[in-house]
Formats: C-alpha cells, structure tokens, sequence
C-alpha cells in the first residue's frame, strides 16, 4: 500500500505540479486544506495513517503528534515553522523541514507595496473615491527617507535592495550582516528603531522571548513612522500597538500578519483607519507557491527515501 502523505496548504490541489510528483513516488496524497482552527477531535486524529506532512501555518502540538504513529517527516510550504512543536517531533523521530528561499522576493514586493501604499495613504484615498469623494491627500516620496530593516534573511535581504534601489537608506539590524553590500548600513537594533521613517520586521519569532516591538519600543519610534511587519504576528504587541495608532505614538502600520489569524472580531487593530492588515499573503504569488510546494514535496520524497532533506529545522 501506498504511503500517505497528508496536504493541508489550501493552494495545493490534486493534479497540481505536487501532486503529480508525489505519485510519481509512489506516494498517495491525502488533502484536508487548512482555513482556520480545526475542532479539537479532527485536529487529534489529523496524522493517524499519515507517513508525511506538507503544511501551511496551523498548529501542530506534542498533543498532536501522539496520535502520529507512522508519521516520518513535517514539511512545511513556507519558511516559517515556529507553529510547529519541533522539539516534540524530533523526540518522536519526526524529521521537519521548512522551504526558505522560495518567497523571498515575493514578501520583499509585498512589503515595498504596503510601504507605498502607507506613504500615500491609498487605502483612504481609494476608500473615499468608492464613497463618492475625491480627495487630494499630499502623501510623501520614499527617496530620501529611511527604511530600517529588523533582520536579513532573504526577505530582509530582498527588501532592503529594493528600498535602496528606489533612493531610500537601508538601515539594518541583524546579527548576520554582509559589510560586502554597500547599499545597506548595518548597525544596533536601537539606532534602527530610532531613526526608522520605515521599520520593518523580517526575522523570527521566538516561543520563549518577549514582543519585539512592544510599548517602549513603539515609544521610541519617530511619531512619523510607520510600522511594517510581513514576518511574524507573535513580534509585536497588538495592544501596545492599538494604543500607540489610537494616541499618535506612531503614524501608522502595515501588518501581513497578525498574533491570531484569521484576525480576531474583538482585536484591538479593528477599526483603525491608520492600519493596514492584509490576510497573510505575502508568500502567496503564484510563482512561489509553486516553488514551496516542490521543495516541500522534495523534503517529503527525501526523508521517505531515506535521503537528508535539503532544508531540515530539526536539526
């Protein structure tokens, strides 16, 4: 009998470039797309019968991988993993993979965008326009403004050489820097958040650390800025946020994802006419879906063959 290998990234279908692969392999695909919480029964039975996983964002707890006898490998089709319980896996002999460098340039688009879009305040423009106004907001240029980047990993990395390209400073704060880059400047994460007309986040979310951009922070931005995060909801503090848009700490922000998605009816963002939140799709060009579904069905074949996958996070 063919091996099982459950689908939850809602993008990937039967058919598709994946699917197609994993056959090729003699595996059999099994798809249960992901599109918000699942209850809590289908959630413990989610892995029983299951060898591999490719997933998109969900959960997936120590509580979880009980259940998860015969699974071998967890591939993620993105870059972040922090959903998953990694070291719960590994103690069940669960290799999990993640698949970086495929969305980078995407997310680097996407955020160049929101900052657009803030600076020129389009989403009150083409709000008002659809109501029947016509309003003539002077918004402001980029060139010559400073784009602080917290973080230089591909997206980072992608994000600061478009910023400079468009005549902006890249400012960035990174415990990697490349000094081989002279459109960027790299220097303490304090400086950057000071001087940042722009701050945006591209590094990673940590289970145990505190919000990275919390109330003293956000304090300590320019009250012209504009906070961006494409990277991780769990970075910033939503309250603290509210709060520093509500009173004028900050000009504004631009948020690709949220601590609960999909955003919560009670959030304290909710309502806000200086905030934009998009619905985690930074990633979600087509041309690097396809990429993130094959290296994630990569890692799935490689582990199932007995081969080191090419991006393990387990390890």
């Amino acid at each position: 009998m063919a091996a099982r290998i459950l689908i939850t990234t809602d993008y990937l279908q039967p058919e598709d470039a994946v699917d197609q692969l994993l056959r090729e392999h003699g595996l059999e695909p099994v798809y249960s797309p992901h599109r918000g919480p699942r209850p809590t029964e289908e959630r413990g039975s989610l892995f029983e019968g299951i060898s591999g996983a490719i997933l998109a964002s969900e959960p997936v707890t120590a509580d979880m991988l009980k259940a998860a006898a015969t699974l071998k490998v967890i591939a993620r089709s993105g870059v972040g993993y922090d959903s998953i319980d990694v070291q719960a896996a590994a103690a069940q002999g669960i290799r999990v993979c993640n698949a970086p460098g495929t969305n980078h340039h995407s997310v680097a688009e996407l955020t160049i965008g929101l900052i657009i879009m803030a600076a020129r305040r389009l989403l009150q423009v083409t709000t008002a326009v659809r109501n029947g106004h016509w309003p003539r907001e002077a918004g402001h240029e980029l060139r010559g403004s400073t784009l602080g980047i917290i973080g230089y990993g591909p997206s980072g990395r992608a994000t600061a050489n478009l910023g400079a390209a468009l005549g902006m400073t890249a400012l960035v704060s990174t415990a990697h820097p490349d000094p081989d880059n002279p459109a960027v400047r790299f220097t303490d994460l304090d400086t950057v958040i000071r001087d940042a007309d722009y701050l945006s986040l591209h590094t990673r979310g940590g289970r145990s650390a505190g919000k990275l951009i919390d109330a003293p922070r956000l304090q300590a931005m320019k009250p012209t800025a504009i906070l961006i995060n494409t990277a991780r909801g769990s970075l910033v503090d939503e309250e603290a946020l509210a709060k520093a848009l509500n009173n004028g700490t900050i000009a504004g922000a631009a948020l690709e994802v949220l601590e609960n998605e999909p955003m919560p009816g009670d959030s304290p963002l909710r309502g806000l006419d200086n905030v934009l939140i998009t619905s985690h799709l930074a990633g979600q060009t087509a041309e690097a879906r396809t990429r993130a579904g094959l290296a994630a069905a990569h890692a799935v074949i490689d582990v199932l063959e007995n081969r080191e996958p090419a991006h393990p996070v387990d390890r």
